[in-house]
């Protein structure tokens, strides 16, 4: 009886052991091979991103205005619960928040796509109750906030001297990188917004989200007036930029501004953007919009002197819709084909210099740059003042990581590549199918008059924070561009 025990135990040891090497001869090669492919995939986009560095003794100059804000930043569902919000069963798209339910509703249509937003809260008494939960919650952060301080934060890191337009708290501008001038009034208190984190498959209630993102909420009375505009512009010529940068505009979205009020500040915007020397490059970080006048307003004050476009996969069709005459595409595909996206992208680089032509003022658009969360791609034209496209795009790919995971340095484990094994680079039928290269990710061809490059990126899969990645990504690439 022992001995037939004896055996046994022998013989289950012995299958047990077989059990795991069948296991690993089937299962560790497809694992190695996936950890050789992003190994390879991060170290080649890393050799792009260091082929170029800062051109010239000097440090590149970049002017970058408008506004700043303090985020609080906290799990979204948890605040929810604490506000005592239980999942609506009605999910609405709202132009700003009024009330809870309206809340609710709005937070709920864009958590299941997984879709950025930034909403305008008009009710002070429910923003101030939000806030007050927030400081409660375990684990909330408190960052520098706004899409002006964020890329010029970055940019300040990435070696360039700055020029920041927007009035702040002393408290604000101690803890700005030394790279970085602020031109703007000194306030008591700083804005606060709220941003709403939640992960991939985060539930609440009925809802499950498809992606990590965020939803943005404020109360900023300050912001929309773009009160720093003329001290910065006061610096503005002694400063002598080689690229300028327009963001935080989204500010003005639903903002209750007095009649003319919101035209006058945007008048006032396009003529200093105007009298912007030829060698200063421009550039607009688009956000999200849903207030059409205002839309309106940006097509006629600040696309016609902007050179460069920047923008994410829900703005892109957004802004392309007001180009043809249709209402704001408020909530589009979170996850977009390469195909889909270079399309919309070559239709809006046509009807932006169309209408600039037509206009015979302002400045050529020479660059469009869309960061999905799947991909970078990125257009310049051919002979325009834009340098080192592939190094910028793959620059712009690895920035998406270190923000979203919150480390400068990439761990692979923390990774993964959702992006198709091959892009065709447009949906029209017949188009030619590029395959991923791990060797060489960064794909480059030449079109009609301009050069398009797409990079894959290496998705963050633990994601730290996801707010202020548009405004890092853009700002990363267009540091090697200037």
């Amino acid at each position: 009886m022992a001995i037939e025990l004896r055996s046994g135990v022998k013989y289950g040891s012995f299958l047990s052991l077989a059990v795991v090497l069948v296991a690993y001869w089937f299962r560790s090669p497809d694992s190695s091979i996936l950890d050789d492919r992003l190994d390879t995939v991060l170290s080649s986009l890393l050799r792009a991103e260091r082929k170029v560095g800062m051109n010239g003794v000097s440090s590149p100059r970049v002017a970058i205005g408008f506004g700043g804000c303090v985020d609080i930043i906290v799990d979204g569902v948890t605040l929810l619960n604490k506000m005592g919000l239980k999942p609506t069963d009605q999910p609405l798209h709202h132009d700003y928040i009024e009330n809870a339910e309206q809340l609710a509703q709005s937070f709920a249509y864009f958590f299941s796509p997984g879709a950025a937003s930034e909403r305008f809260v008009m009710n002070d008494t429910l923003f101030s109750e939000l806030v007050e939960a927030s400081r409660e919650i375990p684990g909330n952060r408190w960052s520098i906030g706004g899409n002006a301080p964020v890329m010029a934060s970055r940019m300040a890191l990435e070696g360039c001297d700055v020029l920041l337009g927007g009035s702040f708290s002393t408290d604000f501008t101690d803890i700005l990188s030394q790279r970085i001038t602020v031109a703007g009034n000194t306030v008591d208190e700083p804005d606060i917004h709220l941003i709403l984190e939640y992960p991939t498959g985060a539930t609440w209630g009925p809802y499950t989200s498809r992606r990590a993102n965020r939803y943005i909420v404020h109360s900023d009375d300050h912001n929309p007036y773009l009160d720093s505009m003329e001290q910065f512009q006061e610096k503005l010529n002694s400063f002598k930029p080689d690229l300028l940068v327009v963001g935080g505009l989204q500010m003005m979205d639903s903002f209750p501004f007095k009649k003319g009020e919101r035209e006058a500040l945007l008048g006032k915007l396009a003529k200093m953007l105007s009298s912007a020397s030829p060698q200063t490059a421009v550039h607009f970080e688009m956000a999200s919009f849903v207030d059409e006048s205002l839309m309106s307003d940006l097509l006629e004050f600040v696309l016609p002197h902007s050179d460069s476009l920047g923008m994410n996969e829900q703005e892109l069709p957004n802004l392309l819709s007001l180009f043809r005459g249709s209402n704001l595409t408020v909530l589009s595909d979170p996850n977009p084909r390469v195909a889909t996206v270079l399309d919309q992208m070559r239709d809006l680089y046509r009807l932006v210099n169309q209408r600039h032509q037509e206009a015979e003022m302002g400045r050529p658009l020479t660059r469009l740059h869309v960061h999905t969360l799947a991909f970078q791609a990125i257009i310049v034209k051919r002979g325009s003042k834009w340098k080192n496209t592939m190094s910028a795009t793959a620059k712009a790919s690895l920035t998406a990581n270190r923000h979203v995971c919150g480390s400068p340095d990439i761990d692979l484990s923390k990774a993964r590549l959702i992006m198709d094994e091959s892009f065709s680079i447009s949906r029209q039928e017949g188009s030619q199918r590029i395959p991923l290269q791990e060797s060489r990710p960064v794909s480059c061809w030449d079109e009609d008059g301009y050069e398009v490059c797409v990079a894959p990126v290496l998705v963050c899969t633990e994601v730290y924070q996801t707010a202020g990645g548009g405004d890092n990504i853009s700002a990363a690439g267009l540091v090697l561009q200037i």
